[in-house]
Parts: C-alpha cells; sequence; structure tokens
C-alpha cells in the first residue's frame, strides 16, 4: 500500500475518532438487505434530527474507536457497518433506527454508545423507548408544577369551605 493511501486512512480514522468523542450518542447498524428506496428514507429521517449517518469500513471504526478511548466497541464492527452519529440529542438516532426497523426487517442494530459509554444493543433498544427530549422536558415540568398545583388545589378548598361555612 502506497505511503499516501496509509496517510489518508491516519486521516480517516483521527476524523472518525473525532466524531466519536464529540457524539452525545452512537449507533451502530447493519443494514445490509435495505432497498435503496428504504435507505433513502432512514437516511432522511436521520438527516432531519441532526443525526449523521455513514458507512464505514470496520478497520477504520476500530481504529478510531481505540483512539477515541472506546474499549469494547471492536465486537460491534463485525460485518457490514452503518453508523449513526448525533452530537446533541442522545435519543434521536437510537429512537429513528429503532422504529424504521420494525417495518425494515433488514435493519439490524448491533450496538453503540451512549454519552461516551460503551453500549449493547439491548441499551440502544432501551434508549429508544424513552421520549424525546422535548417530551422528558415536558414530564419534568408536570412534575415540578404538582406540588405548586396540589397547594393552590388547598387553598382554593380551603376558602370555599371557609365561603360555606359563612
Amino acid at each position: 500500500m502506497s505511503e499516501a493511501n496509509i496517510a489518508k486512512k491516519a486521516e480517516l480514522v483521527d476524523i472518525v475518532a473525532e466524531k466519536m468523542k464529540n457524539a452525545a450518542s452512537i449507533v451502530v447498524v447493519d443494514s445490509r438487505g435495505l432497498t435503496v428506496g428504504q435507505d433513502t428514507e432512514l437516511r432522511r429521517s436521520l438527516r432531519e434530527s441532526g443525526v449523521e449517518f455513514k458507512v464505514i469500513k470496520n478497520s477504520i471504526l476500530s481504529r478510531a474507536a481505540v483512539k477515541a478511548g472506546l474499549e469494547g466497541m471492536e465486537d460491534v464492527f463485525v460485518g457490514p457497518s452503518a453508523v449513526a452519529f448525533s452530537n446533541e440529542d442522545v435519543i434521536a438516532p437510537a429512537k429513528i433506527i429503532n422504529d424504521f426497523a420494525k417495518t425494515a426487517d433488514a435493519l439490524e442494530i448491533k450496538g453503540g454508545t451512549i454519552e461516551g459509554a460503551v453500549s449493547s444493543k439491548e441499551d440502544i433498544m432501551a434508549l429508544a423507548t424513552l421520549p424525546n427530549r422535548e417530551g422528558m422536558l415536558s414530564m419534568l415540568l408536570s412534575v415540578l408544577q404538582a406540588p405548586v398545583r396540589n397547594v393552590a388545589y388547598a387553598v382554593k378548598a380551603v376558602a370555599e369551605n371557609k365561603e360555606d361555612a359563612a
């Protein structure tokens, strides 16, 4: 192999390692068997959510994972691998891919990372069942409002009782 090719591959490993370090979550899938239409639809869905989806050689992924400090990912990089990187939303790639896999039997989640920790297929599937960021914020707001709302109801009930007694 020429030195130019080796330098090019080393540069690619550096780029992928940097993406892995910066990613909030990574989902590795086997997309063999998807039709062109299905692949296009999946990529469009991921892109709309700010997720980058690439097919990268396993040798480059393995070297990049080691360079990014993600030991243990080598087991995931077996067979054809496509990788979804999300820098902002931890849940988005897992949710989109899991939902898409329900209609496309050929798509298989192999594993990934969640906030820098190597995760199994089961962890990624569990992450996919969580609501998205907006849903979680809505739930948190509801929980925070509950005590205030309960106090308001109690005060209103006391005031109504006093009015009835008077």
